[in-house]
């Protein structure tokens, strides 16, 4: 048996998964959090980003058994946080979705910068979200998004 903390409650996986399955699939087939995405696999593309302790981190890459005691926080977690639902309204504000698959780990990317830097300058947005790939390229909303969160008082 695994038990994870996951969006502040602490979740039992049953017997029979392996602590080597990523977290990415024991969030989805298992916890029934679909709103994390499978992208590349390879942790490049940034579509399954979650936090991890507050960190943002791949859960294509990231075994479940390597999470241990630390509090995992997903798209569906993240929104019931200050920052996050500031970056959520922010992100309907600015109207970035376009298919909208890649917007769970662009999200996940921006609450995690806006949680040590409240008013990123560009460079600060650059190195967040790189690895964060949009297939439609809405990083011009993206970064204004991100922008129109960090001007609002928490």
């Amino acid at each position: 048996m695994i038990h994870i903390s996951v969006n502040g409650q602490m979740q039992m996986i049953e017997d029979g998964v392996d602590p080597k399955t990523p977290l990415l699939w024991v969030l989805r087939d298992h916890l029934n959090l679909v709103g994390t995405k499978y992208g590349c696999g390879v942790a490049m593309c940034g579509a399954c980003t979650v936090h991890v302790d507050g960190k943002p981190v791949r859960s294509c890459q990231l075994t479940v058994g390597d999470v241990g005691t630390k509090a995992v926080t997903t798209i569906e977690g993240v929104g019931k946080t200050p920052i996050g639902a500031k970056v959520q309204a922010a992100w309907v504000e600015a109207n970035v979705p376009q298919c909208g698959y890649c917007q769970a780990g662009q999200i996940m990317s921006a609450a995690a910068l806006l949680s040590h830097t409240p008013n990123p300058d560009d460079s600060d947005i650059d190195a967040a979200m790189a690895g964060n790939i949009c297939r439609c390229g809405t990083y011009i909303r993206i970064r204004r998004a991100i922008k129109n969160a960090g001007a609002k008082s928490v």
